[in-house]
């Protein structure tokens, strides 16, 4: 890869010289993370989520979405927080059914992670110095 993602290709060949893809989808681990290690509300779950450049979610939607599905599917409830100023918030926790699917996540994401090691292990043994010479 020539590393000319932003002006084009100069090889001629656009598909040498886009970003391997970014791992997504990981939004529900982190969320059940971040919740196990503290109830939260939406907001600041979003603000948590930021302080990670990986696991960075800037779309308010997108989190609301998803923490409705996951309660939805029973990985987390919520209740109304009341207390303080301002309006009433949801205060999110996750559920026995949410720590067993971040179980899931975990073991799922050691088997990707022992794959990719096995890739980056026959990658680096067919071009022992880095990346190939054009």
């Amino acid at each position: 890869m020539c590393g000319n993602y932003e002006g084009g290709c100069h090889h001629g060949r656009p598909q040498c010289c886009r970003p391997a893809g970014r791992v997504y989808g990981a939004m529900q681990p982190w969320l059940l993370l971040l919740l196990l290690q503290k109830p939260s509300h939406g907001y600041e779950l979003m603000a948590r989520l930021g302080r990670d450049e990986d696991a960075a979610y800037t779309d308010p939607g997108l989190l609301y979405r998803t923490l409705r599905q996951m309660e939805d599917e029973g990985f987390v409830r919520s209740s109304w927080d009341t207390e303080g100023r301002g309006p009433a918030r949801r205060l999110y926790e996750v559920t026995p059914e949410g720590v067993e699917y971040l179980h899931a996540w975990a073991e799922r994401i050691r088997e990707t992670r022992d794959g990719l090691d096995r890739f980056l292990a026959e990658y680096e043994a067919q071009f022992p110095g880095g990346e190939a010479k054009e």
